[in-house]
């Protein structure tokens, strides 16, 4: 049985069948709704539900506070519909529609850039067109049905020519970078699914960006500086950049000479271990935002690294006036060593 399900927020109209979640239907309908980890612990797809009702939830939602089902609010990728519905949320515009699709890719290079960081350049298929935002990831499909989820970071135009760029990074005990680690030599074939997320850039000049990225989160957050810098820009962004230690900056050179060419990139890494050679900033990254900013409330903020990181850097945006809409957030979440081993974009 399939349901109509009006945005009230922009009057726009899908629908949905009974077995599928809202989600699942809006990207059927080419539908781009705030998303990301499609699996209820995000919270980037959480709305507001106006009328209608949907069936109980299957799964686990941690991205649900208690009592926020009381006062309205579903999560897209966990809700299925029961009768027509109204929602409200933002959707976001695209200059095309996307469509999801499966398709062998052939893996083109493999360079292991830090001690437990590869990067993969997949070709996509002669005379076949993958559209997909910067920001936005894939789905690597593996034998047996799971999948293991990873940013792209390049932005489309690169990915024609040199293929779709990958950060895997080794997880211990992860199936699917171990082997990546161990086995991954170009010409292997990998089943991508995608593009998925909607991690992508939502702001205009003047606005000034705050960007900050730990480990592999780096990946989206290169794509959208790529995006940024297809034309001349005087935009101001500053990019804070976390690690461990200064190999795990693996990307470091790229961002420098970026900065060199576009004055108006201010990229700071931050390193959390005690380095005695190392004359930068310490600590964690949101440690620095807090010093370094008084007020953020005109800036628009793109962050992307593990949960721990998102969780701590979000009182410090609110405590210097950030208005909380306008943080963008990537999530970089993995499951237990024994199950999987990739980030979970949202």
């Amino acid at each position: 049985m399939a349901f109509a399900i009006l945005n009230q927020h922009n009057q726009s109209r899908f629908t949905a069948e009974s077995e599928e979640t809202l989600l699942a239907a809006a990207l059927r309908h080419r539908r781009l709704l705030p998303y990301g980890c499609r699996d209820g612990r995000c919270g980037a797809c959480k709305c507001d539900l106006i009328s209608g009702d949907i069936a109980p939830y299957r799964a686990p939602t941690p991205a649900l506070a208690p009592g926020e089902a009381e006062t309205g609010k579903i999560l897209l990728c966990q809700a299925r519909a029961t009768s027509d519905l109204v929602i409200n949320i933002e959707e976001l515009a695209t200059s095309a529609p996307l469509r999801v699709e499966n398709l062998p890719c052939q893996v083109k290079t493999v360079h292991q850039a830090a001690r437990d960081v590869l990067i993969v350049h997949l070709a996509l298929p002669p005379n076949r067109d993958f559209d997909y935002l910067p920001g936005q990831y894939i789905d690597i499909l593996l034998r047996d049905g799971q999948r293991r989820s990873f940013s792209i970071a390049n932005r489309p135009e690169d990915s024609r020519q040199n293929g779709i760029e990958l950060h895997i990074r080794r997880v211990p005990g992860g199936r699917f970078s171990a082997r990546a680690f161990e086995s991954t030599k170009p010409k292997e074939i990998l089943r991508i699914s995608g593009p998925y997320g909607s991690y992508i850039l939502r702001s205009a000049p003047p606005t000034p960006l705050l960007m900050v990225a730990g480990g592999t989160g780096i990946a989206p957050i290169k794509a959208l500086l790529e995006q940024v810098f297809t034309q001349p820009s005087e935009q101001p962004i500053e990019l804070f950049w976390g690690a461990r230690d200064p190999q795990d900056l693996y990307l470091a050179d790229w961002l420098e000479a970026l900065g060199r060419k576009h004055p108006n990139l201010r990229y700071t890494p931050v390193l959390s271990e005690d380095c005695p050679d190392w004359d930068g900033a310490r600590g964690f990254v949101h440690e620095q935002v807090a010093s370094r900013h008084t007020d953020l409330s005109g800036h628009d903020v793109y962050a992307s690294g593990p949960p721990v990181m998102l969780e701590a850097l979000q009182p410090v945006l609110a405590a210097r006036h950030h208005p909380a809409e306008r943080f963008f957030f990537d999530s970089f979440e993995y499951a237990a060593a024994s199950a999987a081993d990739a980030q979970s974009p949202a």
